[in-house]
């Protein structure tokens, strides 16, 4: 066999991978979606695997009135987007002041973060619960808040400190001697110039803080004040049967805001994570 055959196959094979790799990633999204539209008799009637006979939107709207989805999702943003905006301000201005401040500590405090990533969750949920509970936070989506944000940060402040470093020093000292305040530098020059990495950051803590259950479950029992992940299991009826069309329904509603929100941001996440490969 020659080269140019060699490549060819070589092309094939490589082609045939990233197929069998899409194919085994959107599929199951594809199949929720489906399975969401289908009627309550189809679930019974028909394979699991085959397409809707019509589009049942009745699902959705069960699963946002009788399923309460419209709470869960207004505790979820509730939870989610100040937490968001806590961690990304905390974090740029910690690792700015860590990667471009000269003080004494600021190597050692550095360490202090990242001995946050690798403290595992189960440990510390029974002292935050006794915490929480002698300061009256069980039960109460600030408690959530503090979490998160406390979770958050370590990464953050790890992965900023790294896009920091590709920021010229030469630039930051030419805004000192025109007079520049240290907060005007922050936000002016520095910001701007890690927004990507903005960008890359906040999906990535997106998808921790609005799909978790572990939190959410330890601190929340009130069902006025679930998230969307701790409201699905309630769905599950009390001997455990389901309506498959609301659940999956429920489910593709709690999908789809992390979809979207890549969908719209991922050429901006990849030049993130480039340039942090790079750069850091």
């Amino acid at each position: 066999m020659n080269t140019s055959g060699g490549k060819w196959i070589g092309n094939i094979l490589g082609k045939l991978l990233v197929f069998i790799i899409v194919v085994i990633t959107v599929y199951p999204v594809f199949w929720l979606l489906m399975s969401s539209l289908k009627a309550p008799g189809e679930f019974s009637t028909s394979p699991m695997y085959t397409l809707p006979e019509s589009f049942h939107i009745q699902n959705y709207i069960d699963a946002w009135k009788d399923g309460n989805m419209g709470v869960y999702f207004r505790n979820s943003i509730i939870a989610t987007f100040p937490s968001l905006l806590f961690i990304i301000l905390f974090g740029a201005a910690a690792a700015f002041a860590i990667e471009k401040m000269r003080w004494k500590i600021s190597r050692g405090m550095l360490l202090v973060f990242l001995v946050g990533i690798m403290v595992p969750v189960p440990i510390v949920l029974l002292p935050l619960f006794t915490i929480f509970f002698n300061v009256g936070l069980l039960n109460n989506l600030l408690g959530l808040i503090l979490v998160y944000v406390a979770f958050g940060l370590p990464l953050t402040i790890f992965l900023f400190t790294s896009y920091f470093k590709a920021v010229p020093n030469e630039l930051i000292e030419s805004a000192v001697m025109d007079g520049a305040s240290i907060y005007r530098i922050f936000i002016s020059i520095a910001m701007p110039m890690i927004m990507n990495a903005v960008v890359t950051v906040t999906l990535v803590q997106f998808f921790f803080v609005w799909n978790d259950l572990i939190f959410a479950m330890t601190f929340i029992s009130d069902s006025e004040l679930r998230t969307i992940q701790t409201g699905l299991m309630s769905f599950s009826g009390e001997y455990g049967q389901r309506q498959w069309g609301p659940t999956f329904a429920a489910i593709s509603m709690a999908v789809l805001p992390t979809l979207i929100l890549y969908l719209f941001l991922n050429k901006t996440v990849m030049k993130g994570m480039t340039s942090g490969a790079v750069k850091g």
